[in-house]
């Protein structure tokens, strides 16, 4: 065959499998494109509209997410509206009469989405009036939580141009928006004018604060809302990551867009008893609803309770649990008291109330003897055993057997590696009866010469069963603790074995070192060094300063709050005394502190726009995820 015979029967050959050959479709390019509002009866910004049905019309098929929580209808309704879709269009119906002279409102969001790809129509809002004009103007702005500056997401924001304080708890908003993930939230259709701006989580749905429970924030300053002409920069992406052009457009800015509200709850409890539970016949435990200003009155009525218990408080003396000192006491059945404590009337003012309790065992008093003896006849029985196979055993004269002394467990944080700020603590199964102070024994260790040296031992502020040992404890130097057996005893007979532990405090080589520079914080912040959500410490600055020694290394955040009435704790707000709750910052950035090294910052500037201040690793809230989709076509090939 010739060459030119063989290259036309190759020819041949290619064009039959390119003839074979099956592509697959590739369906096209992606529609990327948000629904197109076409119109919509009444038409958008009519006037005069004096019927509450209202249809819209879009370019192609729609749906709507979330729509209960998306769209936010102002004024608010309080006959819940009927909002529906199908195909291209959306039907709201409005129940509630329309009020005259009104501009309404329908702020969808990003609600409406395309029904193939989900391509939402940002930023919607359909609005007509019940008056000879539309209202234009709005306001916008943040909505955080004022301890710690998280957004907060769905809550509503409202306003009244009434200026007395009792509008808010006594009338409901006259317009209304939610905020999205981001905390964001934007009031339109105002006309011009004086208000005041509020938020509230509104539990029963009557848009008035008349709640104690309820979540809320109040702005000090009156809302004038304006409008102006301004400029932005609109990008055009050419793809998913590159940027075509940057085009300035002109707009209408409405202001004010910067708001920051800062939402707490009020200082507000019922207290009551909520239960009293016996797990065990030596002690029992009340746990109240709320702190207690001051302890209860427990009165035994079927036992005399003079000296009878020792009390075990928590700090806000809202769990309370009563040892029992008298074994007559700790093995009834079932105690009879009556306790007296405070409750609020409804003028929020104090008044005894006192409630009988009948507080019986998990097992009675004969079920706790009987386990006992059984215990000593199973013990006695193995005693006997093992001392018949000694020699001297005598069958008709045997040794009696006398029960073990009970151990007293004991806890405690002494380990052979100590961080440097962290003190020995113990802790009890049971409140002690005494201990021998003398029966302990601290050494410094150098090689192998043990020297002793002072310490004081004493019972925790916090806790009754638990004590703290102190020394002079120096960095990068190693103690022996030695406690004798028995130098502890319960209330319940137990006693403590002996215990012994080294131990070696790290070196100062070990930790980081951070010093702050706060400008506008005096002498009146409190600053915290948070690892995760935990706050590992705590200073007061002075004079715009504060340190942290001793940190172990790690990534951290930096919270203050500022502490006005000194009491080292943060403090919400009250509506009633216009009083916000004490104002919290956030250092913008996290932290890697590493061992041995020496950090200062004075870059805090606690003045920055706090929606901006808490790092968003650390923000729980976080934003939605984008739904448009960029530009997916530039980066897709076509047949």
């Amino acid at each position: 065959m010739s060459l030119k015979e063989i290259l036309l029967s190759l020819l041949v050959v290619a064009m039959l499998a390119a003839c074979a050959s099956m592509g697959t479709p590739d369906g096209g390019p992606f529609d990327e494109d948000p629904p197109v509002f076409v119109g919509g009866i009444p038409a958008p910004n009519a006037t005069g509209v004096t019927d509450g049905k209202v249809v819209l019309e879009f370019d192609e098929n729609i749906k709507l997410e979330n729509a209960f929580e998306k769209v936010v209808i102002s004024p608010p309704q309080f006959e819940q509206p009927q909002i529906k879709y199908s195909g291209k269009r959306i039907t709201v119906q409005l129940y509630d009469s329309l009020i005259p002279n009104t501009t309404y409102s329908i702020d969808f969001n990003d609600a409406v989405v395309d029904n193939n790809e989900g391509n939402p129509l940002e930023n919607f809002a359909y609005v007509f009036s019940t008056g000879t004009s539309v209202d234009t103007l709005a306001v916008s702005g943040t909505v955080l939580n004022a301890e710690d500056l998280e957004p907060i997401k769905g809550i509503m924001v409202g306003l009244h141009s009434l200026m007395s304080d009792t509008a808010f708890t006594k009338l409901p908003f006259e317009r209304v928006a939610r905020t999205d993930s981001r905390g964001r939230f934007s009031i339109k259709g105002l006309a011009p004018g004086k208000y005041r701006l509020y938020a509230l989580a509104d539990a029963n749905g009557n848009y008035l604060y008349d709640q104690k429970s309820e979540t809320l924030a109040f702005l000090e300053t009156v809302v004038s809302p304006s409008a102006i002409r301004a400029m932005r920069n609109d990008t055009i992406w050419r793809d998913s990551i590159t940027v075509d052009t940057v085009r300035a457009v002109e707009y209408t800015r409405n202001l004010p867009d910067d708001i920051v509200l800062r939402a707490f709850k009020e200082p507000f409890y019922t207290q009551y008893l909520m239960k009293y539970p016996r797990d065990e016949h030596s002690n029992f435990t009340m746990y109240f609803a709320a702190p207690n200003s001051e302890l209860p009155k427990v009165k035994g009525l079927n036992f005399d309770d003079t000296d009878a218990y020792v009390l075990e408080a928590n700090a806000t003396m809202d769990t309370l649990r009563y040892w029992f000192k008298d074994t007559t006491v700790y093995y009834k059945d079932t105690l009879e008291l009556a306790v007296t404590y405070n409750v609020l009337d409804s003028l929020q003012q104090p008044v005894p109330r006192t409630d009988t309790l009948y507080i019986s065992s998990k097992r009675s008093r004969e079920a706790v003897i009987k386990a006992e003896a059984e215990k000593f006849a199973k013990e006695e029985k193995r005693f006997l055993k093992r001392a018949s196979k000694l020699p001297d055993y005598d069958e008709n004269n045997p040794p009696a057997y006398v029960p073990p002394t009970k151990e007293l467990i004991v806890l405690s944080t002494a380990k052979s590696q100590m961080d440097f700020n962290r003190e020995v603590e113990f802790s009890f199964i049971e409140p002690l009866s005494s201990y021998d102070a003398s029966m302990i024994h601290l050494s410094s260790v150098v090689d192998s010469t043990f020297t002793p040296i002072p310490f004081v031992f004493e019972q925790s502020r916090k806790n009754i069963r638990t004590y703290n040992l102190y020394a002079e404890w120096r960095p990068g130097e190693t103690y022996m603790l030695t406690i004798d057996s028995a130098a502890f005893k319960g209330l319940y007979g137990g006693v403590s074995k002996m215990f012994e532990q080294k131990m070696t405090y790290r070196t100062l080589d070990d930790y980081a070192v951070l010093y702050l520079t706060i400008p506008h914080t005096g002498n009146d912040a409190v600053v915290e060094l948070v690892s995760g959500e935990k706050v590992v410490n705590k200073v007061r600055t002075e004079n715009n300063k504060c340190a942290f020694y001793f940190i172990n290394p790690g990534k951290y955040s930096l919270r203050l709050f500022m502490d006005k009435n000194g009491n080292n704790k943060w403090d919400t707000g009250s509506y009633e005394d216009k009083l916000q709750p004490e104002e919290v910052y956030y250092y913008p950035h996290m932290l890697d502190l590493r061992a041995l090294f020496e950090y200062e910052q004075d870059d805090w500037d606690i003045k920055a726009p706090l929606n901006t201040q808490k790092p968003l690793e650390i923000t729980k809230q976080k934003p939605d995820k984008e739904k448009k989709k960029m530009n997916r076509n530039a980066t897709r090939k076509f047949k």
